[in-house]
């Protein structure tokens, strides 16, 4: 059991020099793998990328033993040139509930269509309900999440599954900047990611 508590690391070569490359811990989706997706765009911008994939063994362990691994996780990189932390979705999700648990993380952490709690969607009669759902919000209200030293959000206006109304509210009671992208649903597009990565790397 003590190899599922193993951060998973994935080192990848783009064929540029190793001096430039910069370490980036990722956190996909539900289902996301490193490898695919943003984790390619990543890997396009010479970064040595590292994280978990919520699959496999990972997601078989509870919510609470998932973010106990990610908050040993970031405080091992956060030793590495300050740490670069991108959540996607539940990964965010996850990823909210760890730095809860730790003091202000010192790196910069971007997050992306990120899940904050409950959820639903009338016209599709749709909802979802994550472990320790209020959580996040009962540590907001009072004033008592540790917020990152650099931390931004990005959330389409269309997106049901991080519903922007919810994560803006989040985003003022702790202070980080929700960026909401017009015309956008939970996936935003390559072009827009692209341009905020060019930005935020």
């Amino acid at each position: 059991m003590i190899d599922l508590f193993i951060r998973v690391n994935l080192l990848f070569s783009s064929g540029k020099s190793a001096v430039t490359k910069r370490n980036v811990y990722y956190l996909p989706g539900m289902g996301g793998r490193l490898d695919t997706g943003l984790g390619l765009a990543l890997l396009s911008r010479s970064f040595n990328l590292q994280g978990r994939e919520l699959t496999g063994e990972f997601r078989k362990l509870d919510f609470g033993q998932q973010i106990d691994c990610v908050v040993s996780d970031l405080q091992s990189i956060e030793l590495e040139d300050g740490g670069r932390v991108i959540a996607n979705s539940f990964g965010a999700y996850l990823l909210l509930h760890a730095l809860a648990q730790m003091p202000p993380f010192t790196g910069k952490v971007l997050l992306l269509s990120p899940i904050v709690g409950q959820l639903s969607n009338a016209a599709t009669q749709m909802g979802f309900v994550p472990p320790l759902a209020d959580r996040l919000g009962e540590i907001a209200r009072a004033g008592a999440f540790p917020v990152p030293k650099q931390c931004e959000i990005h959330v389409g206006a269309d997106d049901w599954q991080s519903n922007p109304a919810n994560v803006t509210k989040f985003g003022s009671m702790v202070d980080i900047v929700v960026n909401v992208v017009p015309n956008a649903g939970h996936s935003l597009s390559k072009e827009y990611v692209g341009g905020v990565l060019d930005l935020w790397t």
